[in-house]
């Protein structure tokens, strides 16, 4: 499969339709397969509460667009920020002097969010083991 511009403009395109403001695409070779990976598309506004994967880590990789990823402790308050970009490097800053980078590792359990600062933004996610809607308590309210 060649992941192009067409599949990511369709996915950008459906997410922007969708109330959500976000459209996944299913990567794995078949339902058995007992993974998670997948493209995201996502576009401003979509609102991604703060959550954790207690029994999975999560590897998130820009694909295209920008957006800000959020650490928590476990009283909501923000560890740490970074803004993610495909070609983001430690070297870069942005206007408001944050590191970019363009892949970050969401270790089993850390609170986490993220806010898309630009239309069109795809990421490649993934994560251990089969799907699993998350439970009230990996929500933090």
């Amino acid at each position: 499969m060649i992941i192009d511009n067409q599949l990511l403009d369709t996915l950008s395109s459906q997410a922007k339709a969708s109330p959500r403001l976000r459209q996944a695409y299913d990567l794995r070779n078949t339902p058995e397969d007992n993974s998670q990976r997948m493209l995201n598309a996502l576009e401003p506004g979509t609102v991604m509460p703060i959550h954790r994967h207690r029994k999975s880590s999560e590897s998130i990789c820009m694909v295209r667009g920008k957006m800000v990823m959020r650490l928590y402790d476990d009283n909501g308050n923000v560890m740490d920020e970074v803004v993610m970009a495909p070609t983001g490097s430690v070297a870069e800053q942005d206007q408001n002097s944050n590191p970019s980078v363009p892949m970050v590792q969401v270790e089993a359990g850390q609170w986490h969010s993220l806010e898309v600062l630009e239309e069109g933004t795809v990421i490649f996610e993934s994560k251990d083991g089969r799907y699993e809607p998350l439970s009230e308590e990996d929500i933090m309210k």
